[in-house]
């Protein structure tokens, strides 16, 4: 499962790509994320560790290749299912809509 930063940083790089065909450099993802050089860098690696992102050479950010933009359903935290109240009839369909 994936950080909230490291939810963000993927964000930033998808988004970023989609709109305008290049990704962000390090200091324009430290410039968005508020975050410092080594904060973004360990997110990146993180990301590449649990394969959102292929970052074969690491000398630029514009070597990146994003292998999942968001975050797989299987990892995500589950909410608890709402109580199911049991209705005696279904009049709260033709008087509540």
């Amino acid at each position: 499962m994936l950080t909230d930063y490291q939810r963000k940083v993927l964000r930033i790089l998808y988004n970023y790509k989609s709109g305008r065909r290049r990704f962000p450099t390090v200091h324009e993802l430290t410039v968005k994320t508020g975050k410092y050089k080594p904060d973004v860098m360990a997110a990146l690696d993180a990301l590449v560790s649990a394969n959102y992102i292929q970052w074969d050479d690491k000398s630029d950010t514009a070597n990146i290749v994003i292998l999942e933009g968001w975050e797989r359903e299987s990892e995500k935290p589950q909410l608890p299912a709402p109580p199911q109240t049991i209705k005696p009839n279904n009049t709260d369909y033709w008087t509540q809509y």
